[in-house]
């Protein structure tokens, strides 16, 4: 039977709290939970297709062969699966996050919200919250400015957002310094806020929604730290969106995050090539000349990732996995 909605995870835990609670309040989603070396043996919940590492060696997928051992890469797996199964939504989080009762409710590609229009870098989280924070991905250099003065929206309209990014509360998706220079929990505010083409914010894969014609650009590259996995990925989401004529939206939190626990010294380490390239990256990738075509949505991919190779930001290793990836893609469409 073909599965229209999947949720999709990684773990290296046991069954949390926080995949109980999500199974619990998405049971007309099919929920894959993906392992890998590290996760416990055994792990079994009832109402989730646990995948694991033996079990994605089976696969047809060629990328799933090739798939780095012990890295958040391999929730592309899970995509794989949901794509395979017919999902006509994919929805993404973490196994520390918990669903508020809205969580995956009142969904729809085509979103009322308020566009934000300016040329650069938009520190969304400053529409959602009066605090002093910045979204896990946004550059230092501007996180002052940002703070100083926020961009109007404009008034409310329809946009079509095929992928939309729903905040979380309490420990939202922040990077190790702010982590390491503020105290406290957050509670964002509701809002619908729509970037426009040319406005770039970081979104990450903790609370994210994604519909078909998009989805080769749920690529997580493998040969990046687990802590920009994401965020790199979502500055080529955004290139490659904006071609198409698309938006991303981010809106109001649905889940609450009980952080697993984390070495954040460590992850300021992760962090560190972010900080040094995210503006750079950006830089780079709005100089390709890309079609407009969504036929073309799969080549752009590869460009964006072959122009980061090029400039050494990404090593050549991940190119192959990438052409396995738009290859199993094709092959499920």
């Amino acid at each position: 039977m073909s599965v229209h909605k999947a949720v999709v995870i990684t773990t290296i835990n046991a069954p949390t709290h926080g995949v109980g609670e999500i199974a619990r309040f998405s049971q007309d989603w099919s929920i894959i939970v993906v392992g890998d070396s590290k996760t416990p043996s055994g792990w079994k919940l009832d109402g989730v297709h646990f995948l694991s590492l033996a079990e994605q060696q089976t696969l047809e997928f060629k990328f799933a062969r090739v798939c780095l051992i012990n890295h958040y890469a391999r929730k592309n797996i899970g995509y794989l699966l949901a794509i395979q199964r017919g999902a006509k939504i994919i929805a993404e989080t973490d196994d520390d996050n918990v669903p508020y009762e809205t969580f995956l409710h009142s969904i729809d590609q085509g979103v009322e919200g308020r566009l934000v229009q300016k040329r650069g870098w938009e520190n969304v989280y400053t529409h959602f919250s009066n605090q002093r924070i910045w979204p896990r991905g946004y550059p230092l250099e501007y996180v002052n400015e940002s703070l100083r003065s926020t961009s109007p929206p404009g008034e409310k309209s329809t946009y079509d957002c095929p992928i939309q990014q729903y905040l979380v509360d309490l420990n939202p998706d922040v990077d190790a310094i702010y982590r390491l220079t503020m105290e406290g929990e957050t509670k964002f505010n509701a809002n619908t806020i729509v970037l426009s083409e040319g406005t770039y914010c970081p979104f990450n894969s903790q609370n994210t929604l994604w519909w078909p014609e998009v989805y080769p650009l749920l690529y997580l590259p493998s040969f990046v730290s687990f802590r920009m996995s994401d965020i790199w990925r979502s500055f080529v989401a955004q290139i490659c969106l904006y071609e198409l004529g698309k938006h991303i939206v981010f809106r109001e939190p649905t889940m609450f995050q009980v952080r697993n626990e984390h070495c954040l010294i460590e992850d300021l380490k992760d962090e560190l090539p972010g900080y040094l390239n995210n503006i750079k990256i950006i830089e780079l990738l709005t100089e390709l000349k890309l079609s407009r075509s969504p036929e073309s949505i799969g080549e752009n991919l590869y460009l964006c990732y072959e122009r980061l190779v090029s400039k050494d930001i990404l090593v050549q290793d991940e190119l192959p996995l990438l052409e396995l990836w738009l290859k199993d893609v094709a092959s499920l469409s």
